[in-house]
């Protein structure tokens, strides 16, 4: 059962690593009541190149303490809030929680491990607002995949819109959230702009490629693509998840910035048509957030490919850029109430799992 409503402030930096999503919403952990102020904090180039350097490196990514590195990333979420709060007018008192995702640099379920950098102790102390972090552990110790985690946000909000409904994020990892009549089923499809914004950077040292113009100007080549679909991960069955860096950016090795731009963008594009022969039944509309949506290449791309409607979540009036951390506002509060934040469709967990690691502020001990 749903608990009492409360005022939320969510924070997500997703595998993209381009920075810090903030948002406020209001909620009982089952209904949206509001969704209120947003902002990006992007990462500095420093922080930036320290966590893809931890990322390309497993060893350390898993036993390396990065207790440097996890305060400046929980630094970066606490400016995120203070920023918030000033910009919306709220008091800390007046916030009921934060929940904050953290980053994460390793993501092996097989293994039963995920590591995101942030601090909840910190975070809480410095706000004076309790915190709930490290969401996804539980549901990986217990067998879960730990992702994709914001498929009850996606439900909750789209309990209104005809179904079946599929909302793709397209962040740095893609995944999808399927909404039938009484059924939710989620799983990372593959890449989505990790693989293209680090392909881009290698060349230009600029950090993505803005709406798609570079692989828009390029010609895909076929034999890399087939080579990169032949990866046994698309004919798994769900539940299934990914890390950053479980595609070779060898596969394209060789190719000039356009061409190996506009083969990354067609495996995204290819990754997600070949997630649907694992849906019930098809949807008739997609809806997309995270940073892809802006990519105009992937998006005509998709909408070619799926043959249904393709469509920013802007089109149902959702933020598509705070949608993500609105969700782990939502599941924080969750959390809070003992309520399950996955589920054995959404992850594969063998029961609808709680979790999170709630921290309290001195001022806030009671």
């Amino acid at each position: 059962m749903p608990g009492a409503r409360r005022t939320a402030i969510g924070l997500m930096s997703g595998t993209s690593m381009d920075g810090v999503d903030v948002a406020v919403i209001e909620t009982d952990g089952d209904t949206v009541f509001a969704r209120g102020a947003s902002s990006t904090t992007p990462y500095t180039d420093d922080v930036r190149n320290a966590l893809l350097a931890v990322a390309r490196d497993p060893a350390r990514a898993e036993h390396e303490a990065l207790d440097d590195l996890a305060a400046a990333v929980t630094d970066l979420n606490v400016a995120a809030v203070r920023r918030l709060l000033d910009e919306a007018g709220l008091a800390p008192q007046a916030v009921d929680v934060v929940g904050m995702h953290g980053q994460t640099v390793l993501h092996r379920p097989e293994r039963r491990f995920t590591r995101q950098l942030g601090d909840g102790a910190r975070l809480a102390a410095a706000l004076g607002i309790p915190c709930v972090n490290d969401f996804r552990s539980a549901d990986v110790a217990a067998g879960g995949q730990g992702a994709p985690f914001a498929p009850l946000y996606h439900a909750a909000l789209a309990k209104d819109l005809p179904r079946p409904l599929a909302v793709l994020n397209l962040g740095g990892v893609g995944n999808v959230t399927i909404i039938e009549s009484g059924a939710i089923t989620a799983f990372d499809t593959g890449p989505a702009s990790a693989m293209i914004d680090d392909w881009v950077q290698r060349h230009t040292g600029a950090r993505y490629d803005e709406d798609g113009r570079i692989a828009a100007s390029g010609t895909v080549a076929p034999d890399r693509l087939a080579a990169l679909l032949a990866n046994p991960y698309f004919d798994a069955p769900p539940p299934k998840s990914l890390d950053r860096n479980d595609f070779p950016m060898a596969a394209v090795d060789g190719l000039s910035l356009a061409d190996g731009a506009a083969t990354l963008a067609a495996f995204t594009i290819a990754s997600v048509a070949a997630s649907r022969r694992h849906f019930a039944a098809a949807p008739g509309r997609w809806l997309v957030t995270g940073g892809g949506r802006h990519n105009s290449t992937l998006m005509n791309g998709l909408r070619q490919a799926l043959g249904v409607p393709v469509d920013p979540v802007e089109a149902v009036g959702w933020d598509g850029d705070a949608l993500e951390a609105q969700a782990f506002a939502f599941l924080a509060v969750r959390s809070l109430d003992g309520l399950p934040l996955s589920l054995p469709t959404t992850t594969g967990v063998p029961r609808p799992m709680t979790g999170g690691v709630l921290h309290r502020p001195l001022s806030r001990a009671a």
